[in-house]
């Protein structure tokens, strides 16, 4: 299907199904194809590319690949976007969202389905699952390189914390902060509101619910990472996402000449070297 504005995607957004549906939000032409591949392997059902002006996607695309084509560029692209397919979804299907350049592994993804784990969180009472975005970057950045490279990509393997989220003065129960990567080590780059690490990316619509910046959802329960009584599953982000912006807007570019250091180590694109990093918890999955 192809839907022609953020209201036309709500009114038939219904006819996705009630399947697991990601959408893939296209800041730039970088790895979209190998977006699109990684995410069809894992087994969601559909996925939607919100597509702004100036920005081309691989042609023909694949059956259960969608475009969202918007005439403009919005100041909350993201926010936009995913609500738009929220408000359009069925009442519990599981929806989410990330950008190109950008790969979700879950729990034992090697192995078994998106469709599994999200069954499993269902079970467990859970309608959100936590993400943490943990950024890739080339192990040689090249002058004028974007910081991407699937084939010599590498992630740090130390160097992550989490901070209280505060109300006020008082911690939120269950919530908290989470902090690493490129975004820590190049913090001086990195405006205070996009320095976290962890989003809500995967989550069951219902009617009232909505995106909110930060990427966080207007029910608190929702942003929680795990359940009152143990440990839930959360699944992780592999992302070039930060290594691009570091690597291309006018105020890092010149100040970094490369991202590996002493803590890097080198991705395999294996869920299980993500679950050794502690990059993501399999709760009581096994």
């Amino acid at each position: 299907m192809h839907f022609t504005s953020p209201e036309d995607l709500t009114a038939r957004a219904a006819r996705l199904g009630a399947g697991p549906t990601l959408m893939v939000i296209c800041e730039d032409e970088c790895e979209i194809e190998s977006t699109i591949r990684h995410h069809l392997d894992a087994g969601f059902h559909a996925l939607v590319l919100a597509v702004p002006p100036g920005v081309r996607v691989p042609e023909p695309l694949p059956e259960r690949v969608h475009r969202l084509t918007l005439g403009t560029r919005p100041e909350d692209l993201t926010l936009s976007c995913v609500n738009a397919l929220i408000a359009g979804r069925p009442a519990g299907a599981w929806t989410g969202y990330l950008y190109n350049a950008e790969y979700l592994f879950h729990p034992f993804a090697e192995s078994r389905r998106v469709g599994e784990a999200l069954a499993f969180c269902r079970e467990e009472r859970r309608d959100s699952v936590v993400t943490f975005v943990a950024d890739l970057y080339a192990g040689t950045l090249e002058a004028g390189g974007k910081g991407v490279d699937r084939a010599d990509a590498w992630l740090d393997a130390t160097g992550y914390f989490a901070l209280a989220r505060m109300d006020g003065q008082v911690p939120k129960d269950r919530q908290l902060d989470f902090h690493g990567g490129l975004r820590w080590r190049f913090e001086e780059h990195v405006p205070p509101a996009r320095r976290r690490m962890d989003r809500v990316a995967l989550f069951r619509v219902r009617k009232d619910l909505r995106l909110l910046p930060g990427h966080l959802l207007n029910d608190e329960e929702m942003n929680t990472y795990a359940c009152p009584w143990h440990h839930s599953l959360t699944a992780a982000i592999a992302s070039f996402r930060a290594a691009k912006a570091l690597a291309t807007n006018p105020g890092s570019r010149a100040a970094i000449e490369g991202f590996r250091w002493d803590g890097s180590v080198r991705f395999e694109w294996r869920a299980q070297q993500l679950l050794e990093l502690g990059l993501m918890e399999p709760g009581q999955w096994f």
